[in-house]
């Protein structure tokens, strides 16, 4: 068998296509292909901004910078990938990791009950783990209750429901980010995405996408006013081309993840791999993570991870180490938090390979091999 990774793009012919016919005109960097690409985006999440960036951590600090004040105080989550505190950081901001809840997403009860203790924080920043919902009715709660700011980090989640909620619409938040790095839904190479409802935060992450500069009337061609201290976050109207070839399949990619998601939950049914949740129509799986209890078994995690790489070709992944015990936070005072949930999930859990092009045979061949692995 071939080596089978946790997660891979899928490009076709049509994408091919699109790409090249950007390339082949007169605008390539950022143009009207990016605009045309924000307002498909804007459409698909039930929003009425997004602004296309070169990446979802730019897209995390670009929201920081425009929502956030120095030593401002915010909740999140340490079960994510490093650029959503490290976002917190950039501007000045304190992190205060919360523990996680059974689904692996943050517990917002818990964010309540630190809010009520300490009435200064400022923001959650809440991640939809895996492509699983944040609990919009809760949200909805803590926003209207303690008038906070709330961003969904939905790097994981495009496509996802609650109800009539769709991922990044910020129903229930300030902003939402979004993510098109190749192992996500759909790709743009790298890219990512700023999603909001607020006129004021879409100017003011626009402005600082593009250097903080402005062309205001009066002014010669080629003169410009830099109003603000910006960065380049811009992305290529070839890679927004691209996106929005990959929009057009989104859908798809998304219901045939959801198939594999349901394929491995009736596998592991009353054994002792457990998914972190079940199919509820509520995830779009980016990621499908299974919890073991290793302690009960005669093979610890690393030597699992090892054995399927390395005998089987199967390449499995762990989402996440927690952030706040990595050296650079432990080296800010951080990896003494109370999180048992957080420590007990990342002493059982892995990902398993999720993507599209999954075939049914690579998938009975990556549940056969894990019993074997698990079974000897």
């Amino acid at each position: 068998m071939n080596h089978i990774p946790y997660g891979k793009q899928s490009i076709g012919k049509e994408d091919l296509e699109a790409v090249s016919k950007v390339l082949l005109s007169d605008f390539i960097t950022t143009g009207p292909v990016t605009k045309e690409f924000e307002d498909a985006m804007a459409e698909y999440c039930n929003v009425k901004y997004c602004i296309a960036v070169s990446n979802g951590t730019e897209a995390l600090h670009l929201v920081s910078q425009v929502l956030l004040n120095k030593n401002d105080k915010v909740l999140t989550t340490p079960n994510s990938f490093l650029a959503t505190s490290n976002s917190l950081l950039y501007v000045g901001a304190k992190p205060i990791f919360i523990d996680i809840a059974i689904d692996g997403n943050i517990d917002l009860d818990l964010c309540e009950q630190a809010i009520i203790n300490d009435t200064s924080i400022k923001a959650i920043y809440a991640v939809a783990f895996s492509g699983n919902m944040l609990n919009q009715k809760k949200l909805a709660y803590l926003k209207r209750k303690y008038s906070i700011l709330i961003v969904e980090d939905c790097a994981h989640a495009i496509g996802a429901k609650d109800d009539t909620v769709k991922a990044a619409s910020c129903t229930n938040s300030d902003a939402s980010i979004l993510s098109f790095h190749p192992v996500k839904h759909m790709t743009t190479g790298e890219g990512g995405a700023v999603t909001t409802n607020s006129k004021e935060i879409y100017e003011k992450v626009l402005l600082l996408r593009n250097h903080g500069m402005i062309k205001r009337e009066g002014l010669a061609p080629w003169e410009y006013e830099m109003i603000e201290l910006g960065y380049n976050g811009r992305i290529t109207d070839f890679q927004c081309a691209l996106g929005l070839s990959q929009l057009k399949k989104l859908d798809k990619f998304i219901d045939r993840r959801c198939e594999i998601a349901k394929k491995y939950d009736k596998a592991f049914e009353n054994t002792m791999i457990k998914p972190l949740y079940t199919f509820d129509g509520k995830s779009s799986y980016h990621l499908y993570v299974v919890k073991v209890d290793f302690t009960k078994l005669n093979i610890s995690k690393i030597e699992l991870y090892n054995r399927l790489r390395e005998k089987y070709n199967i390449g499995l992944q762990i989402h996440y180490m927690p952030i706040n015990k990595q050296p650079y936070y432990k080296s800010l005072g951080y990896g003494d938090e109370i999180t048992p949930n957080m420590n007990k999930y990342y002493d059982e859990c892995f990902s398993l390979p999720m993507y599209p092009l999954l075939s049914d045979e690579e998938q009975d061949y990556i549940i056969k091999s894990l019993f074997e692995v698990l079974n000897p």
